[in-house]
């Protein structure tokens, strides 16, 4: 069972694009490289061919994971979201228990998660566990340094 990833009108826009470019661009510069390569003569001990060929394959593994990701993905309107409970594109500012800070994170997918714009994935355990808390829910969060408690103190868009 594949897991459905969730994003933007506008960033399956750009997986689409990106995907083009990888076909249309990217796998003729491979190949030619290949080619380039090939004229050089003995394949046996030919380091170029041995590149374009390890690039080719990478190249290919990169296009079948995008190629993954845009059929299982499914576009998330902001405008028909329930701010009642934190869900994909919503905005939690959250307290941590222990330390009293407070902190507005955006839920997204794991193609769209940025930490530094505080963006995180719906799939991080922050992230999955913040899905479906209400405002003044406490939220207990296993991560890898622990335990942490955090109180929702808003839910926006």
């Amino acid at each position: 069972m594949t897991q459905v990833n969730y994003v933007t009108q506008e960033t399956f826009e750009q997986m689409q694009a990106e995907l083009q470019r990888m076909k249309a661009v990217d796998r003729l510069a491979v190949s030619k490289a290949i080619g380039e390569a090939r004229e050089k003569g003995d394949l046996k001990e030919n380091a170029e061919y041995d590149a374009a060929k390890e690039a080719q394959g990478l190249l290919e593994a990169k296009i079948k994971q995008l190629e993954s990701a845009i059929a299982t993905a499914k576009i998330v309107d902001a405008s028909t979201l329930d701010t009642s409970r934190v869900s994909i594109l919503t905005k939690v500012t959250v307290t941590n228990m222990s330390t009293k800070k407070a902190v507005t994170y955006q839920i997204v997918s794991e193609k769209e998660a940025d930490l530094k714009l505080k963006k995180i994935s719906a799939t991080s355990p922050v992230g999955s566990g913040l899905l479906g808390k209400s405002v003044g829910d406490i939220a207990e969060i296993k991560v890898p340094a622990g335990l942490m408690k955090f109180k929702i103190e808003n839910i926006s868009l």
